[in-house]
């Protein structure tokens, strides 16, 4: 393995922006000072007028293996992600089948060692019917992230609305449930209304069908479900300023027992973008109306909203062009959500500083991760590189994603990632792969 020294670097982390050098050693920080003159033989890279934040840790992906991997699989993600400086994830189970035992569980696991190029934990499934299985996962606790609850529609046999089933859940999980939080029911009832009213559906009636009501409902089941038994509950992708009133912001993450994630595509487009990206920007929340985009970016801010992810999930083109009824719900992002979010750090509208806090500091708390998520000595170098004057343009020439495409295609960022490190490896370097090693299974600390 090679030892690297990043030279005279802006440090982000921790609330602060600091100049310095950082030695990379056996995978992991070895020193942080601010000038490092060594007499061993180091791979030194000049930092000067870029900034090295703590790589990327994204809590909410679908990789689509097995069993979809016309759609994408776990190298090919995982490819884009550490390109995006996206150094760890945590993938979701509903794959083909669905991850609802310990066997499919620890398949995914060996499949992620032999070609993630990135970190890896994969959530446990939940049905109506899997519940011995799911309680296996307690004895997991520091080699699985989370158990994840579909309290909304999902492909396949995921949705889990059985009341009893959901309450035993939460009662005994020892480990933190995740929660996709949409009511079925209301939804269901909205799309038999529209139906009465036109006969052609289109993108923006996802809005309306998928409304802030069945988000508002779902989320209150799972908080009031979370309090009676005080479960560790993390409710994924919060799209609604409705909802926001269930959360408050005044403990510590570290203290909370109910915490919640916004994804950055809720934070980027609204519902008036349906007009020009159609089912481009589908997905399982809808994109709402703007008021909505406004109060999540504020909740954000004043950590209401504990962490930012994506919910990266691809499709083909094929399957994204279908009728608005049939077209795949989901979008590709890992790749871009890092720069997308130095885009609004450009625009004044998040400090570089809270970036990181919220897509890297925040995720490891929220989760224990063992030894990531921070620039301090001792943890692994999950490091990232950029350059805050290298602009770059999303085209087809440069996504990554198996599905060959993305809504953020022709947009103008104006940053670029140079080098991602993933355990002292430099796997990425200006466009340039090094996949002799592979990332690593993430560890918890609880």
């Amino acid at each position: 393995m090679s030892h690297y020294l990043i030279k005279d670097t802006s440090i982000v982390n921790e609330g602060q922006c600091f100049q310095g050098d950082v030695l990379i050693k056996n995978g992991h920080i070895e020193k942080i000072d601010k000038n490092i003159n060594i007499r061993e033989a180091v791979i030194e890279i000049d930092g000067s007028n870029q900034f090295l934040l703590p790589g990327v840790i994204d809590d909410q992906v679908h990789f689509r293996e097995p069993g979809l991997t016309h759609k994408a699989n776990i190298y090919t993600e995982s490819k884009a992600a550490v390109a995006g400086g996206v150094t760890s994830f945590m993938e979701m189970p509903n794959t083909k089948p669905p991850v609802f035992t310990q066997a499919l569980l620890e398949e995914k696991y060996q499949i992620a060692k032999q070609t993630s190029l990135a970190n890896y934990s994969f959530f446990m499934g939940t049905g109506n019917d899997n519940y011995d299985e799911v309680m296996k996962t307690n004895h997991k606790k520091n080699d699985v992230c989370g158990i994840k609850i579909f309290m909304g529609s999902s492909t396949g046999n995921l949705l889990v609305d059985n009341p009893l089933t959901l309450d035993k859940i939460f009662a005994n999980a020892e480990l933190l449930i995740a929660t996709h939080c949409e009511e079925e029911a209301i939804i269901q009832k909205n799309l038999v209304a529209l139906k009465q009213k036109k006969q052609i559906l289109e993108p923006a009636d996802h809005a309306i069908i998928r409304n802030e009501e069945a988000c508002f409902q779902s989320s209150l089941k799972a908080i009031q479900l979370a309090q009676k038994h005080n479960t560790r509950l993390h409710i994924l992708h919060i799209s609604t300023a409705k909802e926001l009133q269930l959360f408050g912001n005044m403990l510590p993450l570290k203290e909370k027992r109910i915490t919640a994630e916004v994804c950055v595509h809720h934070l980027h487009f609204t519902a008036d973008d349906y007009a020009t990206f159609g089912n481009q920007i589908k997905c399982n929340p809808a994109i709402k109306a703007a008021e909505n985009k406004t109060a999540l970016w504020q909740a954000l801010l004043n950590n209401q909203l504990d962490v930012i992810a994506t919910d990266h999930a691809p499709h083909t083109w094929e399957e994204k062009n279908e009728p608005y009824e049939k077209a795949h719900a989901g979008l590709p992002l890992v790749q871009h959500s890092l720069m997308l979010m130095l885009h609004y750090v450009q625009q004044g509208k998040i400090t570089l500083e809270k970036v990181v806090e919220k897509m890297s500091h925040a995720v490891a708390d929220c989760f224990n991760i063992h030894q990531r998520g921070y620039i301090r000595e001792g943890y692994f170098a999950d490091l990232v590189l950029i350059n805050m004057h290298k602009p770059y343009t999303v085209s087809k020439e440069n996504i990554l994603y198996k599905c060959d495409w993305s809504p953020l295609q022709g947009f103008h960022f104006p940053a670029s990632v140079t080098h991602t490190f993933v355990n002292g490896n430099l796997v990425y370097n200006n466009g340039m792969f090094n996949e002799a090693i592979k990332g690593k299974r993430l560890t918890f600390e609880r």
